[in-house]
């Protein structure tokens, strides 16, 4: 979720709710520890006891290989106001794998361990631990020693993305092997890939057993999703809103305004403009005529007189 799921987004999802809590996109770790102050920045949400204006915690996600600068970042970001620390290796992006982070360490079970026994010593018993993996990296043969040596550094919760690195996003995520997965460890196991409505979330729950869920692209796609699904669950008709989503676009056009520039927040607004032609046939129709707006005056009011068109 790199690039999309900054604190604004965040924010703009909180406001709409319907989640538990959310992540921070993942902090790279590299030559360096990451300062407190960079937590801050990054996940301004540390400044209000990890949660969101609207209440909802936030997680901090940290991305890296080598387990002391990890460690010891994941001590700045408590000291920054972190409440919970969660370890990104299953990006599948070849920039950050080719640095050694994300799905490329699920090559190596010893590396997962050595990261998560490192930073769970490192912080306080109180401050909770999780990961997030893929299935594996070109293929699934080391799934369960990865599991096995995640667990056995005192992590309490895996996210599993049911999908392999070399996967990509390509194939339907493989929902039965981390029902495999939840049979075999006592973990907390949060399912992960291709839930995207009510009835996606249930029959994953019917393969995996998993009583956790995770949305990422979908929530990008349909903002009202968490809402959506809470709504359904508990026997509530729900349906998308045009004339919500109009309102909520103009809303998070201001909103970046005041964190990012012209260019950046034209950028941003329209790749959220691809994710959300999935979910509302306005935009995929009117998607070429967003993407070519030459600012961002020009790209609001042309998503709104898409919305508020009457057919």
């Amino acid at each position: 979720m790199e690039g999309v799921m900054d604190h604004t987004m965040r924010a703009l999802l909180s406001k709409i709710g319907g989640m538990d809590y959310l992540v921070t996109e993942f902090i790279r770790v590299t030559q360096y520890p990451i300062p407190t102050t960079t937590f801050k920045r990054l996940a301004p949400e540390n400044t209000n006891k990890a949660r969101t204006i609207h209440n909802h915690p936030v997680h901090t996600q940290l991305l890296g290989s080598n387990a002391e600068l990890m460690a010891e970042s994941a001590l700045n970001a408590i000291e920054a106001g972190a409440t919970h620390i969660d370890v990104n290796f299953g990006c599948p992006a070849k920039r950050v794998n080719g640095h050694g982070g994300g799905s490329v360490l699920l090559q190596t079970p010893d590396a997962l361990y050595d990261i998560m026994s490192t930073i769970r010593k490192t912080l306080p018993s109180r401050i909770p631990v999780s990961a997030k993996i893929r299935l594996g990296f070109e293929d699934e043969d080391l799934l369960f020693d990865n599991v096995a040596a995640i667990e056995s550094a005192g992590v309490g919760t895996l996210t599993i993305h049911g999908r392999t690195k070399k996967d990509g996003y390509k194939p339907p995520a493989r929902w039965e092997k981390i029902g495999e997965i939840q049979d075999k460890t006592n973990m907390i196991v949060v399912a992960n890939g291709d839930i995207t409505d009510t009835e996606s979330l249930l029959r994953c729950q019917s393969i995996t057993g998993c009583q956790h869920f995770m949305i990422g692209r979908g929530s990008l796609n349909n903002p009202f999703i968490f809402q959506q699904i809470r709504a359904e669950l508990n026997g509530h008709k729900s349906t998308k809103d045009k004339t919500s989503l109009n309102t909520l676009f103009a809303g998070y056009s201001n909103e970046l305004q005041e964190y990012y520039d012209e260019v950046a927040t034209l950028g941003r607004l329209k790749q959220w403009c691809g994710h959300l032609r999935f979910d509302f046939a306005e935009v995929k129709e009117n998607l070429q005529a967003l993407r070519r707006c030459k600012n961002v005056n020009e790209l609001t009011q042309t998503f709104e007189s898409i919305m508020t068109k009457t057919h």
